[in-house]
């Protein structure tokens, strides 16, 4: 099985439940936009694999300094708007496999030594992602209506914090 069908078939079982309630149309939908996703600038794919099953996947792709997410209804401060980010745009665990740790180790992974100041993403409040973002220092910088969906938190994480945290070391002014 290709990465992109594992992808969408995991895609497929994590939106099928509660809040997302996501079908066949928005599965063709995700499963059609991986490979421009892919491409990118930044893009960076975590995996994690129990054998040969696809049981969690993280990742995104920088979003330039000077941009936000485009249907926002504001601006973010201009600290985060003013830095390359990185955009986190799936994380998904099989529900089988969750609260094991699988999903820190796939953020951790994926945000590891990124250059990019910040990470954003989207979460739909009601889920239960969106407490786990929140308890693990993400915090609401705007919304965003969906044409498809529910309003969306923009959440964003200071990225030279967690790494200092990390590894006890300050970035050099050329990485902050």
């Amino acid at each position: 099985m290709s990465v992109v069908d594992a992808l969408a078939d995991l895609y497929a079982l994590v939106y099928a439940e509660p809040p997302y309630l996501e079908g066949p149309a928005q599965v063709a939908r995700f499963r059609a936009g991986l490979p421009d996703e892919a491409a990118r600038p930044g893009f960076r794919l975590v995996l994690a694999r129990e054998g040969e099953e696809l049981i969690g996947a993280a990742y995104g792709w920088t979003m330039a300094a000077g941009t936000w997410w485009s249907r926002a209804e504001e601006e973010p401060p201009a600290e985060v708007r003013d830095r390359d980010k990185f955009a986190v745009l799936e994380w998904v665990v099989h529900p089988r496999h969750r609260s094991h740790g699988i999903g820190a180790e796939l953020m951790r992974r994926l945000l590891q030594g990124r250059p990019e100041s910040w990470a954003t993403l989207a979460s739909d409040p009601r889920s239960l992602a969106n407490g786990i973002y929140r308890r693990n220092g993400w915090r609401v910088a705007g919304h965003a209506e969906l044409p498809w969906g529910p309003s969306m938190e923009l959440l964003v994480r200071d990225l030279r914090t967690a790494e200092e945290a990390r590894t006890g070391t300050r970035r050099s002014p050329q990485q902050q």
